[in-house]
């Protein structure tokens, strides 16, 4: 027996959630069932047990890859091309959260079940009992084994024919993250755990930026100055984590909020990724929908203008007064159809500031490791909200 099977003998409710499916090698979300006999049962396992997904954490981002979604200009974000504790590259496709959302669809059209119907969290996954959230102050994963710059790859470990030469280590792609949110009633842990269930959860890669979004059919304008307004978007409508059902008129409505961590860097843009099946395809659409300094979004490109935010990679300082503490807005799809089955969740985007191996070159006074970013954008994560067609 397995263990789902021995604890439900038991009458014990289980609850797991994959981990760094970036260095699966396309087997954390497979869409044929090669090793663990029958497809459905396991399928019916992971919506029962699995209602959330790890999207961030130091081994790298797992919400989508380059190589998935090639029109998403932030989806090259803390990329780690390995699989786990190996060399061998890990196959993108089976191993990223959007595609598997995406995939779900398919797996639901042509079998009956969709297991990939997840909320997100973040995590740290360090295991030197270290805090990995500051880039300024980044001490790694495996403590004496990459503790410091030289190990990390981040500086040179020696130079030969005046050139710098650099320890190859897996840990130069590791990244500053990551932290889970939990939109829970009372901070218990029966309240948490309630929220982890119905997937009122959100992710961020480090920065305690909070994001909420819901959905509804009856949201007007006058939401968005609602003194109440977080009551008032549960009670007409529905959270993320949840499915809404279409309705043959009209069209949802998504109300979509952040604010910034006030101790990083301000929020440059509010976005809203959409991915949906269209006569059996999966397609992606990236969507921003709120600009900081009430720049308006180009309604042909869906881009908001740069906002001018800019970083002293002398010295890590970052351009003043440019940004948002908060975004809000009420979005509608400009392309909703009520017959698709679609889902819909939240990115944040900070403005840029340095990565930690910047940082790690700043203090050794050498110039950042060329091959790697220089800065980031650190982002938070809704979970989604899907849409069920009649």
């Amino acid at each position: 027996m397995d263990l789902d099977g021995l604890a439900r003998e038991q009458g014990f409710e289980a609850l797991a959630i994959p981990h760094n499916a970036n260095g699966s090698n396309g087997n954390m979300f497979q869409m044929t069932v090669r090793r663990f006999g029958d497809g459905r049962r396991l399928r019916i396992q992971r919506m029962r047990n699995e209602p959330l997904v790890e999207i961030t954490q130091i081994k790298g981002t797992s919400d989508t890859h380059p190589f998935l979604s090639p029109n998403d200009e932030w989806a090259d974000f803390e990329i780690l091309p390995y699989q786990i504790a190996s060399w061998n590259k890990s196959w993108p496709r089976g191993s990223y959260v959007r595609e598997a959302w995406l995939n779900g669809f398919k797996l639901e059209q042509d079998l009956g079940e969709n297991p990939y119907l997840f909320g997100v969290i973040g995590a740290s996954d360090t295991h030197n009992s270290g805090e990995v959230f500051d880039e300024s102050n980044f001490v790694s994963k495996v403590g004496v084994l990459d503790a410091d710059a030289v190990n990390r790859g981040s500086v040179p470990s020696a130079h030969r024919d005046g050139l710098p030469a650099y320890r190859e280590s897996a840990n130069r792609y590791f990244g500053s993250s990551g932290i889970a949110g939990v939109w829970a009633g009372e901070n218990t842990r029966e309240s948490i755990y309630d929220a982890f269930r119905r997937k009122e959860t959100f992710a961020t890669t480090g920065s305690r930026i909070k994001v909420r979004l819901f959905a509804s059919y009856d949201y007007d304008d006058a939401l968005l100055e609602a003194p109440d307004l977080v009551a008032a978007a549960y009670a007409n409508g529905v959270s993320m984590g949840a499915e809404l059902l279409a309705k043959r008129r009209g069209e949802p409505r998504f109300l979509a909020w952040a604010s910034r961590d006030p101790m990083r860097a301000e929020l440059q843009r509010l976005q809203i990724i959409k991915g949906w099946l269209d006569e059996g395809q999966t397609q992606e659409a990236v969507y921003d929908v709120a600009c900081a300094g009430g720049a308006a979004v180009d309604p042909e490109t869906h881009r908001c203008p740069d906002n001018g935010a800019t970083v002293d990679l002398t010295d890590c300082s970052v351009t003043a007064d440019v940004g948002a503490a908060e975004l809000l807005t009420l979005w509608d799809d400009p392309d909703f159809d009520p017959k698709q089955r679609a889902f819909y969740y939240v990115r944040v985007l900070e403005n840029p500031t340095c990565r930690w191996s910047t940082w790690d070159a700043i203090r050794a006074e050498t110039a950042p490791r060329p091959d790697l970013a220089r800065t980031i954008q650190e982002r938070a994560w809704s979970s989604p909200i899907w849409i069920v067609p009649r």
